[in-house]
C-alpha cells in the first residue's frame, strides 16, 4: 500500500499547494488595507479643518457686515458698563491695531499663512491640530478679505475692528480666532503632538 501511494502520489491539498510558495501580491494588499483607514482619518481631519475655518470666516464676515451697517458712525454700545464696548473702527495695521505703516506686509503674511496651512493639510491626522489650523485659516481669511476689498484700496484695505475692552486694543472675531488657534498650537507643541498625529518627547 505504501509503495502504491509512493508511485501514484497523493492529491495536492490547498495547504500543501500553497506551502513554501510566495504570494507576491499578499504584502502590497495588506499594506493597502492598513493605509486605507489612515487615509480616511486624514480626510476627516482635513474636513474638520475647513469646517472650522468656514465657521470662523463666516462668523467674522457677518459680524463685520453688521458693524458697518449698524454701528459705524454711531456712538459705541456699552456691553458691560465701560469695561466692554462695541465701537467700530478701521484698522490699517495688524491684529489689535499694531503696525499701521505695514499694511501690505501684513497682507502678504496673511496670504503666506493660508498657503502654509493648505500645505500642512495634506499630512494632517490630528483633530486638535485640525481645529487649531482651522481657526488660524478662518481668521487669516477674514482679515485678508478686508485687506483686499475695503478702502482705501486692494491689498491696502483697513480691517473692521469693533470689540473694545477697557485698557486694551480694539479687535475683531478674526483676531480672536487667530489668537485662539495660536495658543492651541503652542499647547500642542509643548505636549509633543505633531500635525500628522505622532507624539514625540524631547
Amino acid at each position: 500500500m505504501a509503495e502504491a501511494e509512493r508511485i501514484i502520489g497523493t492529491p495536492d491539498t490547498p495547504d500543501a499547494a500553497g506551502e513554501g510558495q510566495e504570494r507576491p501580491d499578499a504584502e502590497p494588499e495588506q499594506q493597502e488595507q492598513e493605509q486605507a483607514p489612515e487615509r480616511t482619518r486624514g480626510k476627516r481631519r482635513v474636513a474638520v479643518l475647513f469646517a472650522v475655518a468656514l465657521f470662523a470666516y463666516l462668523l467674522d464676515l457677518g459680524s463685520k457686515m453688521l458693524v458697518v451697517a449698524k454701528l459705524e458712525h454711531h456712538e459705541p454700545i456699552e456691553i458691560i458698563g465701560d469695561w466692554l464696548r462695541f465701537a467700530a473702527i478701521r484698522n490699517a495695521g495688524a491684529a489689535f491695531g499694531f503696525g499701521e505703516a505695514f499694511t501690505i506686509i501684513f497682507t502678504v503674511i496673511a496670504a503666506a499663512v493660508i498657503v502654509v496651512i493648505a500645505r500642512l493639510a495634506r499630512k494632517l491626522h490630528s483633530l486638535p491640530w485640525a481645529i487649531a489650523l482651522g481657526l488660524l485659516l478662518g481668521g487669516a481669511l477674514g482679515n485678508l478679505t478686508d485687506r483686499i476689498f475695503r478702502a482705501p484700496g486692494v491689498f491696502e484695505g483697513a480691517v473692521v475692528d469693533f470689540i473694545a475692552p477697557k485698557h486694551f486694543a480694539v479687535f475683531n472675531l478674526a483676531d480672536s480666532a487667530i489668537v485662539c488657534g495660536g495658543i492651541l498650537i503652542v499647547i500642542l507643541s509643548f505636549r509633543g503632538l505633531d500635525p500628522d498625529g505622532t507624539v514625540h518627547k524631547d
